[in-house]
């Protein structure tokens, strides 16, 4: 299983709603894994499992506020988000039309 170091502000859309399914309301110190990294640096992380990939979530200020905000943030995008502009048109009135534009193509050959 690979095992991935994230800052949830790079987390996928989906990736994201699983933290927040894994934590609906917050995390706790039982769920904070806390170690050195690399660099000798102290990381403290949460973690979130997918079928092929373990991911530990670095914790940080604004990661709190993220998991509380997270609904209100995905539906302000999806409110931003402008939806196609379908319009219903009447198969007869197309039909029309549609002979209306090939009347004027045959007209014009004839200049």
């Amino acid at each position: 299983m690979t095992r991935r170091l994230v800052d949830y502000k790079k987390l996928s859309h989906e990736l994201a709603a699983l933290l927040i399914e894994t934590y609906p309301y917050g995390y706790g110190d039982e769920d904070i894994i806390a170690f050195k990294n690399a660099n000798g640096e102290y990381v403290e992380a949460v973690e979130i499992r997918t079928d092929d990939c373990l991911y530990l979530v670095k914790i940080s200020k604004s990661l709190a506020n993220f998991i509380s905000n997270f609904e209100d943030t995905i539906e302000k995008e999806l409110e931003s988000k402008p939806e196609p502009i379908l319009e219903e048109v009447d198969a007869s009135e197309m039909e029309k039309e549609m002979n209306a534009e090939t009347d004027f193509e045959e007209d014009s050959d004839f200049d």
